[in-house]
Protein backbone atom coordinates (compact mmCIF):
# COMPACT_ATOMS: atom_id res chain seq x y z
CA UNK A 1 0.00 0.00 0.00
CA UNK A 2 2.65 2.34 0.51
CA UNK A 3 5.42 0.86 -1.37
CA UNK A 4 7.01 3.92 -4.34
CA UNK A 5 4.70 6.54 -3.88
CA UNK A 6 4.99 10.09 -3.11
CA UNK A 7 4.58 11.18 0.87
CA UNK A 8 4.18 14.34 2.41
CA UNK A 9 4.86 14.15 5.73
CA UNK A 10 3.56 17.55 7.45
CA UNK A 11 4.81 17.59 11.53
CA UNK A 12 8.31 16.91 12.51
CA UNK A 13 7.50 15.25 15.80
CA UNK A 14 8.44 11.62 17.08
CA UNK A 15 5.74 10.19 14.88
CA UNK A 16 6.66 12.06 12.10
CA UNK A 17 9.99 11.02 12.35
CA UNK A 18 8.72 7.65 12.82
CA UNK A 19 6.18 7.82 9.88
CA UNK A 20 9.49 8.90 7.60
CA UNK A 21 11.75 5.98 8.65
CA UNK A 22 8.54 3.89 8.08
CA UNK A 23 8.29 5.46 4.09
CA UNK A 24 11.37 5.08 3.11
CA UNK A 25 12.03 1.07 3.95
CA UNK A 26 8.79 0.88 1.40
CA UNK A 27 11.14 3.28 -1.61
CA UNK A 28 8.81 6.13 -0.69
CA UNK A 29 9.86 9.49 -2.00
CA UNK A 30 9.75 11.86 1.50
CA UNK A 31 8.94 15.35 2.37
CA UNK A 32 8.83 15.87 5.86
CA UNK A 33 7.28 20.10 7.11
CA UNK A 34 7.99 21.63 9.88
CA UNK A 35 7.20 25.01 10.83
CA UNK A 36 9.83 25.32 13.59
CA UNK A 37 13.47 26.25 12.17
CA UNK A 38 15.22 24.30 13.98
CA UNK A 39 15.59 20.69 15.04
CA UNK A 40 18.21 18.41 17.12
CA UNK A 41 21.48 17.52 14.61
CA UNK A 42 21.00 14.13 14.91
CA UNK A 43 17.55 13.64 13.82
CA UNK A 44 18.51 15.99 10.79
CA UNK A 45 21.34 13.64 9.73
CA UNK A 46 19.06 10.36 10.26
CA UNK A 47 16.49 11.75 8.11
CA UNK A 48 19.23 13.10 5.81
CA UNK A 49 20.82 9.83 5.34
CA UNK A 50 17.81 8.02 4.92
CA UNK A 51 17.12 10.12 1.59
CA UNK A 52 14.62 12.10 3.33
CA UNK A 53 13.64 16.07 1.85
CA UNK A 54 13.44 18.06 5.47
CA UNK A 55 11.54 21.71 4.93
CA UNK A 56 11.64 23.34 8.19
CA UNK A 57 10.57 27.48 8.96
CA UNK A 58 7.76 27.75 6.18
CA UNK A 59 4.69 26.00 4.43
CA UNK A 60 5.79 26.32 0.57
CA UNK A 61 2.49 26.47 -1.15
CA UNK A 62 3.20 24.26 -3.82
CA UNK A 63 4.17 21.49 -1.76
CA UNK A 64 1.09 19.99 -1.90
CA UNK A 65 0.34 18.83 -5.46
CA UNK A 66 -1.45 16.04 -8.29
CA UNK A 67 1.64 13.99 -7.56
CA UNK A 68 1.44 13.59 -3.85
CA UNK A 69 -0.01 10.33 -3.15
CA UNK A 70 -0.37 10.75 0.67
CA UNK A 71 -0.32 13.52 3.63
CA UNK A 72 0.68 12.09 6.76
CA UNK A 73 -0.19 14.92 9.36
CA UNK A 74 0.82 14.95 12.51
CA UNK A 75 -1.99 14.89 15.21
CA UNK A 76 -0.86 17.89 16.68
CA UNK A 77 -1.31 20.01 13.59
CA UNK A 78 -4.81 21.87 13.08
CA UNK A 79 -7.41 20.11 11.53
CA UNK A 80 -7.90 23.10 8.91
CA UNK A 81 -4.52 23.80 8.18
CA UNK A 82 -3.92 24.89 4.23
CA UNK A 83 -2.05 21.67 3.62
CA UNK A 84 -5.10 19.58 4.75
CA UNK A 85 -7.77 21.64 2.99
CA UNK A 86 -5.87 21.78 -0.29
CA UNK A 87 -5.01 18.04 0.12
CA UNK A 88 -8.94 17.35 -0.10
CA UNK A 89 -9.56 19.69 -2.60
CA UNK A 90 -7.01 17.59 -4.72
CA UNK A 91 -8.42 14.39 -3.37
CA UNK A 92 -5.55 13.19 -1.56
CA UNK A 93 -5.45 10.91 1.59
CA UNK A 94 -5.11 12.60 4.55
CA UNK A 95 -3.94 9.91 7.29
CA UNK A 96 -1.77 9.79 10.42
CA UNK A 97 0.85 7.54 11.40
CA UNK A 98 -1.38 5.53 13.19
CA UNK A 99 -3.56 4.40 10.57
CA UNK A 100 -0.72 4.09 7.87
CA UNK A 101 0.92 1.89 10.64
CA UNK A 102 -2.17 -0.06 11.21
CA UNK A 103 -3.21 -0.76 7.46
CA UNK A 104 0.39 -2.53 7.37
CA UNK A 105 -0.38 -4.70 9.99
CA UNK A 106 0.87 -8.24 9.55
CA UNK A 107 -2.59 -10.18 8.86
CA UNK A 108 -0.79 -13.38 9.29
CA UNK A 109 0.40 -13.29 12.88
CA UNK A 110 -3.22 -13.19 14.69
CA UNK A 111 -2.26 -9.47 16.18
CA UNK A 112 -4.46 -7.84 18.46
CA UNK A 113 -5.35 -4.45 19.08
CA UNK A 114 -6.97 -3.07 22.41
CA UNK A 115 -7.78 0.91 21.87
CA UNK A 116 -8.16 3.44 24.70
CA UNK A 117 -9.74 6.74 24.58
CA UNK A 118 -11.54 9.28 26.70
CA UNK A 119 -11.54 12.55 27.74
CA UNK A 120 -10.20 11.65 31.42
CA UNK A 121 -8.35 8.50 32.53
CA UNK A 122 -7.44 7.06 29.55
CA UNK A 123 -3.46 7.46 29.95
CA UNK A 124 -4.14 5.15 33.23
CA UNK A 125 -6.67 3.19 31.91
CA UNK A 126 -3.88 2.16 29.29
CA UNK A 127 -0.74 1.72 31.52
CA UNK A 128 -2.69 -0.51 33.67
CA UNK A 129 -3.87 -3.14 30.80
CA UNK A 130 -0.20 -2.85 29.52
CA UNK A 131 1.19 -3.83 33.04
CA UNK A 132 -1.69 -6.47 33.88
CA UNK A 133 -1.49 -8.07 30.39
CA UNK A 134 2.90 -7.97 30.76
CA UNK A 135 2.80 -9.31 34.52
CA UNK A 136 0.22 -12.48 33.10
CA UNK A 137 3.07 -13.30 30.69
CA UNK A 138 1.33 -12.15 27.47
CA UNK A 139 3.21 -10.53 24.33
CA UNK A 140 2.06 -7.41 24.45
CA UNK A 141 3.81 -3.88 23.38
CA UNK A 142 2.76 -0.15 24.38
CA UNK A 143 1.71 2.24 20.94
CA UNK A 144 0.37 5.21 20.59
CA UNK A 145 -0.41 8.09 22.25
CA UNK A 146 1.86 6.92 25.12
CA UNK A 147 4.61 4.32 24.62
CA UNK A 148 6.35 4.83 21.15
CA UNK A 149 4.77 5.62 17.42
CA UNK A 150 2.83 2.24 16.11
CA UNK A 151 5.10 2.00 12.68
CA UNK A 152 8.30 1.50 15.61
CA UNK A 153 6.60 -2.53 15.86
CA UNK A 154 5.09 -3.17 12.55
CA UNK A 155 8.26 -4.97 10.96
CA UNK A 156 8.66 -7.07 13.99
CA UNK A 157 5.75 -8.17 15.40
CA UNK A 158 5.63 -11.91 16.57
CA UNK A 159 2.61 -14.09 16.63
CA UNK A 160 -0.09 -13.83 18.90
CA UNK A 161 1.08 -9.74 19.98
CA UNK A 162 -1.42 -7.58 21.58
CA UNK A 163 -0.81 -3.93 21.27
CA UNK A 164 -1.91 -1.74 23.63
CA UNK A 165 -2.72 1.75 22.57
CA UNK A 166 -3.97 5.19 23.67
CA UNK A 167 -6.04 7.17 20.97
CA UNK A 168 -6.37 10.49 21.53
CA UNK A 169 -9.26 12.71 19.63
CA UNK A 170 -6.28 14.20 17.86
CA UNK A 171 -5.34 10.96 16.68
CA UNK A 172 -8.79 9.86 15.91
CA UNK A 173 -9.64 12.96 13.73
CA UNK A 174 -7.53 11.18 10.64
CA UNK A 175 -8.31 7.16 11.44
CA UNK A 176 -10.62 5.92 8.78
CA UNK A 177 -9.78 1.88 8.46
CA UNK A 178 -8.62 1.65 12.19
CA UNK A 179 -10.41 -0.92 13.84
CA UNK A 180 -9.42 -2.01 17.28
CA UNK A 181 -10.41 -5.86 18.47
CA UNK A 182 -11.30 -4.14 21.85
CA UNK A 183 -12.19 -0.40 22.00
CA UNK A 184 -12.09 0.82 25.88
CA UNK A 185 -13.61 4.57 26.16
CA UNK A 186 -13.49 5.68 29.83
CA UNK A 187 -15.80 8.84 29.25
CA UNK A 188 -16.58 11.86 27.24
CA UNK A 189 -16.88 15.29 28.43
CA UNK A 190 -16.36 18.69 26.95
CA UNK A 191 -12.32 18.91 26.02
CA UNK A 192 -10.34 20.00 23.36
CA UNK A 193 -12.67 22.62 21.52
CA UNK A 194 -9.87 24.39 20.71
CA UNK A 195 -8.74 22.21 18.71
CA UNK A 196 -11.83 20.37 17.42
CA UNK A 197 -13.87 23.82 16.80
CA UNK A 198 -17.24 22.42 18.52
CA UNK A 199 -18.12 19.82 20.96
CA UNK A 200 -20.49 17.95 18.37
CA UNK A 201 -17.13 17.35 16.27
CA UNK A 202 -15.26 16.25 19.50
CA UNK A 203 -18.07 13.40 20.43
CA UNK A 204 -18.09 12.52 16.45
CA UNK A 205 -14.16 11.79 16.45
CA UNK A 206 -14.53 10.35 19.54
CA UNK A 207 -16.74 8.19 18.71
CA UNK A 208 -14.73 6.96 15.49
CA UNK A 209 -12.82 4.59 17.45
CA UNK A 210 -15.74 2.26 17.71
CA UNK A 211 -17.21 3.42 13.78
CA UNK A 212 -15.63 0.03 12.11
CA UNK A 213 -16.70 -2.27 14.18
CA UNK A 214 -18.79 -5.47 14.32
CA UNK A 215 -21.06 -7.63 17.05
CA UNK A 216 -17.19 -9.68 16.71
CA UNK A 217 -15.28 -6.39 18.64
CA UNK A 218 -15.50 -5.64 22.09
CA UNK A 219 -16.56 -1.97 23.31
CA UNK A 220 -16.15 -1.34 26.69
CA UNK A 221 -18.09 1.68 28.47
CA UNK A 222 -18.94 3.06 31.34
CA UNK A 223 -21.94 2.98 32.13
CA UNK A 224 -22.62 6.30 34.41
CA UNK A 225 -21.12 8.73 31.55
CA UNK A 226 -24.64 9.66 29.54
CA UNK A 227 -22.60 11.92 27.15
CA UNK A 228 -20.46 8.70 25.97
CA UNK A 229 -23.26 6.08 25.79
CA UNK A 230 -25.41 8.56 23.96
CA UNK A 231 -22.35 9.08 21.68
CA UNK A 232 -21.57 5.55 20.39
CA UNK A 233 -25.49 4.48 20.97
CA UNK A 234 -25.37 3.32 17.07
CA UNK A 235 -22.24 1.70 17.40
CA UNK A 236 -22.38 -2.63 16.00
CA UNK A 237 -20.20 -3.65 18.71
CA UNK A 238 -20.60 -6.26 21.61
CA UNK A 239 -20.95 -3.35 24.13
CA UNK A 240 -19.33 -4.31 27.32
CA UNK A 241 -19.94 -1.96 30.64
CA UNK A 242 -18.40 -0.97 33.99
CA UNK A 243 -20.26 0.96 36.56
CA UNK A 244 -19.11 2.92 39.85
CA UNK A 245 -22.52 2.73 41.11
CA UNK A 246 -24.40 0.11 40.72
CA UNK A 247 -24.14 -3.73 40.72
CA UNK A 248 -24.61 -4.43 36.74
CA UNK A 249 -23.74 -7.31 34.50
CA UNK A 250 -20.56 -6.47 34.28
CA UNK A 251 -17.57 -4.98 36.21
CA UNK A 252 -18.93 -2.87 39.16
CA UNK A 253 -17.88 -1.67 42.73
CA UNK A 254 -19.36 -2.03 45.60
CA UNK A 255 -19.01 -2.26 49.18
CA UNK A 256 -15.49 -0.81 48.45
CA UNK A 257 -14.25 -3.49 46.45
CA UNK A 258 -14.06 -3.90 42.54
CA UNK A 259 -15.77 -6.99 40.91
CA UNK A 260 -15.93 -8.66 37.60
CA UNK A 261 -19.06 -10.34 36.77
CA UNK A 262 -19.33 -10.74 40.85
CA UNK A 263 -16.22 -12.08 40.82
CA UNK A 264 -14.00 -10.03 43.67
CA UNK A 265 -10.98 -8.76 42.05
CA UNK A 266 -9.62 -6.33 44.75
CA UNK A 267 -10.40 -4.29 47.92
CA UNK A 268 -9.51 -0.69 47.61
CA UNK A 269 -7.54 -0.68 51.11
CA UNK A 270 -5.11 -2.93 49.32
CA UNK A 271 -3.82 -0.58 46.24
CA UNK A 272 -2.29 3.06 46.19
CA UNK A 273 -4.74 4.75 43.93
CA UNK A 274 -7.11 7.06 44.85
CA UNK A 275 -10.56 8.26 43.62
CA UNK A 276 -13.63 7.19 41.88
CA UNK A 277 -12.58 8.18 38.86
CA UNK A 278 -8.97 5.44 39.55
CA UNK A 279 -11.56 3.03 40.63
CA UNK A 280 -13.36 3.67 36.85
CA UNK A 281 -10.02 3.15 35.13
CA UNK A 282 -9.35 -0.13 37.43
CA UNK A 283 -12.16 -1.50 36.35
CA UNK A 284 -12.13 -0.58 32.78
CA UNK A 285 -8.72 -1.95 32.64
CA UNK A 286 -10.07 -5.10 34.21
CA UNK A 287 -12.54 -5.58 31.38
CA UNK A 288 -10.15 -5.20 28.45
CA UNK A 289 -7.91 -7.72 29.65
CA UNK A 290 -10.46 -9.96 30.73
CA UNK A 291 -11.04 -10.83 26.79
CA UNK A 292 -7.41 -12.08 26.70
CA UNK A 293 -7.74 -14.54 29.93
CA UNK A 294 -5.35 -12.39 31.80
CA UNK A 295 -5.24 -13.82 35.51
CA UNK A 296 -6.70 -12.18 38.29
CA UNK A 297 -3.78 -12.99 40.44
CA UNK A 298 -1.84 -10.97 38.01
CA UNK A 299 -4.11 -7.54 38.05
CA UNK A 300 -3.76 -7.80 41.78
CA UNK A 301 0.11 -8.03 41.83
CA UNK A 302 0.24 -5.11 39.63
CA UNK A 303 -2.40 -3.24 41.79
CA UNK A 304 -0.97 -3.53 44.94
CA UNK A 305 2.41 -1.57 43.85
CA UNK A 306 0.76 0.88 41.37
CA UNK A 307 1.21 3.93 42.56
CA UNK A 308 -0.31 6.12 39.16
CA UNK A 309 0.75 7.50 35.94
CA UNK A 310 3.21 10.26 36.86
CA UNK A 311 2.33 13.45 37.48
CA UNK A 312 -1.12 12.38 37.88
CA UNK A 313 -2.65 11.84 41.13
CA UNK A 314 0.55 10.07 41.86
CA UNK A 315 0.99 8.52 45.42
CA UNK A 316 4.77 9.88 45.90
CA UNK A 317 5.86 8.65 49.51
CA UNK A 318 4.99 8.62 52.83
CA UNK A 319 7.02 10.99 54.35
CA UNK A 320 7.28 10.50 58.15
CA UNK A 321 3.38 9.84 58.62
CA UNK A 322 2.24 12.24 55.80
CA UNK A 323 0.89 11.13 52.27
CA UNK A 324 2.41 13.19 49.41
CA UNK A 325 0.79 12.65 46.40
CA UNK A 326 1.85 14.46 43.03
CA UNK A 327 -0.86 15.96 40.53
CA UNK A 328 0.90 18.24 38.69
CA UNK A 329 -0.98 17.63 35.75
CA UNK A 330 -3.80 19.10 37.21
CA UNK A 331 -3.44 22.22 35.24
CA UNK A 332 -7.16 23.37 35.42
CA UNK A 333 -9.98 23.68 38.21
CA UNK A 334 -11.83 20.91 37.06
CA UNK A 335 -8.67 18.22 37.80
CA UNK A 336 -8.11 19.35 41.12
CA UNK A 337 -12.05 19.23 42.52
CA UNK A 338 -10.99 15.57 41.11
CA UNK A 339 -8.40 14.85 43.38
CA UNK A 340 -9.63 16.85 46.26
CA UNK A 341 -12.40 14.30 46.29
CA UNK A 342 -10.14 11.94 46.65
CA UNK A 343 -9.46 12.32 50.14
CA UNK A 344 -11.06 11.89 53.61
CA UNK A 345 -8.14 12.90 55.37
CA UNK A 346 -6.87 16.04 56.85
CA UNK A 347 -5.24 17.99 53.26
CA UNK A 348 -2.47 20.69 52.63
CA UNK A 349 -3.32 21.26 49.00
CA UNK A 350 -0.50 23.08 46.99
CA UNK A 351 -2.30 25.39 45.04
CA UNK A 352 -1.50 28.02 42.24
CA UNK A 353 0.85 28.81 39.12
CA UNK A 354 0.19 30.74 35.98
CA UNK A 355 -2.35 33.86 35.84
CA UNK A 356 -4.77 32.92 33.22
CA UNK A 357 -8.40 33.92 35.26
CA UNK A 358 -8.76 30.82 37.05
CA UNK A 359 -12.10 30.94 39.24
CA UNK A 360 -10.94 29.02 42.82
CA UNK A 361 -13.99 29.68 44.01
CA UNK A 362 -15.61 26.47 41.64
CA UNK A 363 -13.48 24.84 44.55
CA UNK A 364 -15.53 25.13 47.50
CA UNK A 365 -17.73 22.38 47.47
CA UNK A 366 -14.80 20.26 47.46
CA UNK A 367 -12.39 21.84 50.57
CA UNK A 368 -14.38 20.19 53.27
CA UNK A 369 -11.12 17.94 54.45
CA UNK A 370 -8.72 20.64 53.28
CA UNK A 371 -6.56 22.18 56.58
CA UNK A 372 -3.86 24.47 54.75
CA UNK A 373 -3.37 26.13 51.50
CA UNK A 374 0.10 26.91 50.21
CA UNK A 375 -0.02 29.37 47.63
CA UNK A 376 2.40 30.10 45.14
CA UNK A 377 3.09 30.57 40.95
CA UNK A 378 1.56 33.71 39.68
CA UNK A 379 -1.55 33.96 40.74
CA UNK A 380 -0.32 33.43 44.39
CA UNK A 381 -2.03 36.73 46.12
CA UNK A 382 -5.41 35.40 44.53
CA UNK A 383 -5.15 31.88 46.09
CA UNK A 384 -4.53 33.72 48.87
CA UNK A 385 -7.49 35.69 49.35
CA UNK A 386 -9.55 32.92 48.22
CA UNK A 387 -8.20 30.63 51.53
CA UNK A 388 -8.26 33.56 53.61
CA UNK A 389 -12.49 34.06 52.40
CA UNK A 390 -13.04 30.36 53.49
CA UNK A 391 -10.96 30.85 56.98
CA UNK A 392 -8.38 28.06 56.06
CA UNK A 393 -4.84 29.16 57.09
CA UNK A 394 -3.26 30.11 53.59
CA UNK A 395 1.03 30.34 52.84
CA UNK A 396 1.85 32.13 50.54
CA UNK A 397 5.51 30.41 48.66
CA UNK A 398 7.45 31.61 45.95
CA UNK A 399 8.44 27.90 44.47
CA UNK A 400 7.45 24.48 44.51
CA UNK A 401 10.55 23.42 46.39
CA UNK A 402 9.50 26.40 49.66
CA UNK A 403 6.17 25.39 49.33
CA UNK A 404 6.34 21.57 49.53
CA UNK A 405 8.58 22.34 52.84
CA UNK A 406 6.12 24.94 53.97
CA UNK A 407 3.48 22.38 53.50
CA UNK A 408 5.36 19.71 55.59
CA UNK A 409 5.63 22.28 58.20
CA UNK A 410 2.45 23.14 59.40
CA UNK A 411 1.40 19.42 58.88
CA UNK A 412 0.79 16.34 60.56
CA UNK A 413 0.88 12.18 60.91
CA UNK A 414 -2.53 11.78 58.97
CA UNK A 415 -2.43 14.48 56.52
CA UNK A 416 -2.22 14.02 53.18
CA UNK A 417 0.35 16.65 51.46
CA UNK A 418 -1.57 17.11 47.62
CA UNK A 419 0.35 19.34 44.84
CA UNK A 420 -2.75 19.80 42.69
CA UNK A 421 -2.20 23.02 41.29
CA UNK A 422 -5.65 24.28 38.87
CA UNK A 423 -2.81 26.04 37.04
CA UNK A 424 -0.23 25.63 34.80
CA UNK A 425 3.10 25.70 35.79
CA UNK A 426 4.26 28.07 32.58
CA UNK A 427 4.68 30.95 34.66
CA UNK A 428 8.20 29.45 36.17
CA UNK A 429 8.91 25.85 34.56
CA UNK A 430 8.74 25.15 31.07
CA UNK A 431 6.67 22.15 31.81
CA UNK A 432 3.95 20.91 34.48
CA UNK A 433 6.41 17.68 35.07
CA UNK A 434 9.36 19.78 35.82
CA UNK A 435 7.17 21.38 38.89
CA UNK A 436 6.16 17.44 39.55
CA UNK A 437 9.64 15.89 39.54
CA UNK A 438 10.79 19.15 42.13
CA UNK A 439 8.02 18.68 44.03
CA UNK A 440 9.02 15.01 44.89
CA UNK A 441 12.72 15.76 44.92
CA UNK A 442 11.51 17.72 47.86
CA UNK A 443 9.42 15.44 49.72
CA UNK A 444 11.84 12.84 49.89
CA UNK A 445 14.53 14.95 51.33
CA UNK A 446 12.21 16.01 54.10
CA UNK A 447 12.41 11.81 55.04
CA UNK A 448 13.84 11.17 58.36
Amino acid sequence: MFENKNVVVLGLARSGVAACKFLRKRNCNVTVNDMKKEEKKEVLDELNNLGVKVILGSHPDDLINKDVDYLIKNPGVPIDHKYVLKARELGIPVINEVEMAYLCLPKDKNIKLIGITGSNGKTTTTTLIYEFLKKDNKKVVLAGNIGYPLSNFVDDLEENTIIVMETSCQQLENLDKFNPDVAVMTNISEAHIDFMKTYEHYKYVKSKMLKNHTKDNVAILNNENEELLDTVKNAKSTKKYFSSKQKIDGAYFDNNKIYYYDEEIVDIKNIKLRGIHNIENIMAAVMAVKEFGCTTEAIREVLKDFSGVEHRLEYVDNINGRLFYNDTEATNIKCTQIALASFTEPTIILLGGLERGQNFDDLIPFMKNVKSIVAMGECKQRVKEFGDKLGIPTYVCDYITDATEKAYEVSSEGDVILLSPGSASWDQYKECEVRGSLFKEAARKLKK
